[in-house]
């Protein structure tokens, strides 16, 4: 599946770009740039694809993205219904790893930076104590100007590089050579998943999304994202559930069915298979 190619604007006098999202899906769509992308989430829940992952995103998650690596965060249906938040969404930055000269990454001081940039090429997670900290600095670059800008710009990154209790996203395997032809068919594949993925999705009903046959969709999915369509769909629906086992506002056999499962067997053994532990031992463990 190939991403849309999105152009960053910059203005004429800044060497990144920082801003402040203050509604829902700016960008929308399974796209890559290359610049890197560091994203603090401040408002709203929803799904996020880096890559080949899938997962939930929260208020205060803290992502980075590398350059070229393919990515889409959709908020839930919720965040569309009202009016637009006073509060801000996120705040985003985008940058060149050379923003500051050629030769910044090969200093001997800036070698664990380079390692940190190198990570990204995959994605990386970032939550809970360390998160608040960048999340910070990432607020201090937003209000500094001038050369102060640059400044809070590397500290922040080495500071991230200093974290320990980091994710990585996407697979080691993941590649996403795909043919620009591609990216319409993909997108409403992802944006059909997602609004349909809490009843039953018939594979003629996604297969009539793509304009495929039923056997040619299976086919034409695997071949692009490396996993079949089920397994994608068993993705999203766990990571729904993960969201409702932290709001912990029903039980988790309500939980299995509004995820989109029909049985709690086939819930419970999914995911496991997806997060490597029980729902139940998910939910205390995050509490």
């Amino acid at each position: 599946m190939k991403p849309q190619l999105l152009k960053i604007p910059y203005g004429p006098d800044h060497s990144f770009a920082v801003r402040k999202e203050m509604a829902p899906n700016i960008n929308n769509r399974w796209h890559y740039h290359p610049e890197l992308e560091l994203i603090h989430f401040h408002n709203g829940f929803g799904t996020q694809f880096i890559g080949d992952h899938i997962s939930q995103f929260e208020p205060g998650d803290i992502v980075l993205v590398g350059s070229n690596l393919p990515h889409f965060w959709k908020y839930d249906e919720v965040y569309f219904s009202n009016q637009i938040s006073p509060d801000s969404y996120s705040t985003v930055i985008h940058f060149f790893e050379n923003f500051v000269g050629e030769r910044f990454l090969y200093l001997p001081e800036t070698r664990h930076v380079k390692t940190l940039l190198e990570r990204a090429k995959r994605g990386i997670l970032l939550k809970g104590a360390d998160s608040k900290k960048i999340g910070g600095l990432i607020e201090t670059i937003y209000q500094s100007t001038g050369i102060n800008k640059i400044i809070a710009l590397i500290i922040c990154l080495s500071e991230f590089a200093s974290c320990e209790e980091v994710t990585t996203l996407s697979s080691l395997g993941f590649k996403y050579d795909f043919p620009e032809s591609e990216n319409k068919r993909i997108n409403a594949i992802y944006n059909y998943s997602l609004n349909n993925f809490h009843k039953k999705i018939k594979l003629s009903d996604v297969a009539e999304i793509a304009g495929m046959t039923p056997n040619s969709f299976c086919r034409y999915f695997k071949h692009y994202t490396g996993k079949t369509y089920s397994d994608f769909l068993n993705e999203i629906k766990v990571g729904y559930a993960c969201k409702l086992l932290i709001a912990n506002k029903t039980s988790i056999k309500q939980i299995c069915y509004e995820s989109g499962f029909n049985n709690f067997s086939c819930f419970h053994q999914c995911f496991k298979k997806i997060t490597g532990k029980t729902p139940l031992t998910y939910q205390m463990e995050y509490k």
